[in-house]
């Protein structure tokens, strides 16, 4: 039956391992005057569920594809928060699922997240609590369009990772969560992370370094600098291996400003502050630790049908209770994204890479991978969460 028998949230639209969702099936659709309900947890998990649900057996049945060489295999990468762009997303409402995405992402969010993602204004789009999951959904509206052009492309799909948020799509199209679920989960993810970023005057920095920076030495004489300014506990540490000699610094901004103006001595090449509000994946983080884990603990969360890496330790998630734990993890955890790369495209020396496809706004997934493999990533691709001017016309 092609990729839709074998991938579940595409056989069901956006509506995770249930049936087709449609307008009937969303309760509290409208109240008098067009103004939307406040849905309760249960509401939006029933609304993404179908009357009819498959058995895991025949899900996993039709999941089981015969072995294929590594070029007829293909990879998915869905990118995370900082990729997001006004204007992604237009065009793509021509696809049914795709519609279907944003009718319940509005109810579970509260907001028409589709006008945020065609109209801005961006600095309402770039805080936190609205690019999550504006980057959730534009990433799976990507897979949606790639699976319209080139449908044998998701259904040979042999692997999967995210980039921090992009985790959570990344399960959704693995089967592991439905896209209700998981669009719940990073909706508390990034209003908790959101908050802890406000609590604390924090950032994050990317450096570029010769081969002899010493990152850790860096991180514990800015957060000595700290200390003699008074600040107690500081943070300074790593948050994200992106390639050879590229790393993300995030902490107090005390620390990061001293990084700045040190960075001769570091080795350091280039610096740059992010335009993020809050030092991710650090324990100042820990505040929205709690939160993720209750939802994720109320949500039904199932073994991939293929391949998914964590951010946290670079190797397959291997049951339920795996990504459960996790998940949670990642949020004060560092994304080992450098180590991710080099697992997925580990091979015998003569075999050939599958083709890759970063679904999603933005292409950074394709520049790092091409900084950690270049052997695969001439075999990339990028789906960009927008339709082509000439194929909205026709």
């Amino acid at each position: 039956m092609g990729c839709r028998a074998a991938l579940p949230w595409l056989r069901g639209g956006c509506s995770g391992r249930g049936g087709p969702l449609g307008a009937a099936g969303l309760r509290g659709s409208s109240r008098p005057g067009g103004a939307l309900p406040e849905p309760t947890l249960s509401d939006l998990l029933q609304s993404s569920v179908g009357e009819q649900e498959e058995p895991r057996e025949q899900e996993e049945q039709q999941a089981r594809r015969p072995r294929r060489c590594p070029r007829e295999g293909t990879v998915l990468l869905f990118p995370g928060q900082g990729s997001q762009f006004v204007g992604m997303c237009r065009g793509l409402q021509r696809y049914p699922a795709v519609r279907d995405m944003f009718r319940l992402a509005e109810k579970v969010l509260g907001y028409d997240l589709l006008s945020l993602c065609l109209q801005g204004p961006r600095d309402a789009l770039d805080r936190t609590q609205h690019c999550q999951p504006a980057v959730f959904v534009a990433s799976l509206a990507a897979v949606e369009k790639l699976n319209h052009r080139q449908p044998e492309v998701v259904e040979h799909c042999v692997a999967t990772a995210g980039y921090s948020v992009g985790e959570f799509a990344a399960l959704v199209f693995a089967g592991a969560m439905s896209f209700a679920e998981a669009l719940y989960a990073v909706k508390v993810r990034a209003e908790a992370m959101q908050r802890a970023a406000e609590a604390v005057p924090s950032g994050m920095l990317s450096v570029l370094g010769r081969p002899e920076a010493n990152y850790r030495f860096a991180c514990l004489e800015a957060r000595r600098h700290c200390e003699a300014l008074g600040i107690q506990n500081p943070v300074c540490t790593v948050s994200n291996y992106l390639f050879p000699d590229s790393r993300v610094i995030a902490g107090h901004l005390q620390a990061l400003e001293f990084l700045q103006e040190n960075a001769h001595k570091y080795y350091f090449t280039r610096t740059k502050m992010l335009p993020v509000s809050g030092a991710f994946h650090t324990r100042l983080m820990e505040p929205a630790v709690e939160p993720l884990a209750e939802v994720l603990k109320s949500i039904e969360i199932q073994k991939p049908l293929l391949c998914v890496y964590s951010n946290v330790d670079g190797k397959k998630y291997m049951h339920s209770k795996h990504i459960q734990k996790l998940l949670v993890k990642q949020v004060v955890s560092p994304v080992l994204w450098e180590q991710t790369m080099h697992s997925m495209y580990q091979r015998k020396q003569g075999t050939e890479f599958p083709y890759t496809y970063e679904v999603g706004p933005g292409n950074q997934l394709g520049a790092i991978l091409r900084k950690c493999n270049l052997k695969a990533w001439k075999q990339y691709k990028h789906v960009d969460p927008l339709e082509d001017e000439e194929e909205e016309e026709t």
